[in-house]
């Protein structure tokens, strides 16, 4: 016992004693820490956010703008609000974890890309 942990002392030494100028210069090494920037960027709103779920919620846009309005109320909107505006359970469900999956900072909506004509 008292041998694993002098090895664990002078293994968290060695880790300590490394620079770490030397550790993030290190090729390939960087890429964990830095953060990546955004592919899409689109200013979120209910149908962009409807939209980016899709499987039919996007169906809802309009009612759901009319009776919550905004999008972060929507975000915080519990179930039984979505179910009086008669959204089917299915997409509730989706919503709801959408929102919750946003407020954690998991997902965003995707901007469209640009269709060349």
């Amino acid at each position: 016992m008292a041998m694993a942990w002098r090895q664990i002392i002078t293994n968290t030494k060695r880790a300590a004693s490394i620079p770490t100028q030397q550790a993030i210069s290190t090729p390939g090494f960087s890429r964990f820490f830095s953060k990546s920037s955004p592919r899409y960027l689109v200013k979120v709103g209910i149908p962009e956010f409807l939209n980016g779920i899709g499987k039919g919620v996007e169906a809802h846009v309009a009612k759901l703008e009319s009776e919550i309005g905004d999008f972060h109320k929507l975000l915080v909107t519990r179930t039984l609000k979505l179910k009086k505006l008669g959204i089917p359970c299915q997409q509730r469900k989706l919503i709801l974890q959408y929102a919750h999956k946003y407020r954690v900072g998991l997902w965003r909506p995707r901007a469209e890309p640009v269709k060349a004509k």
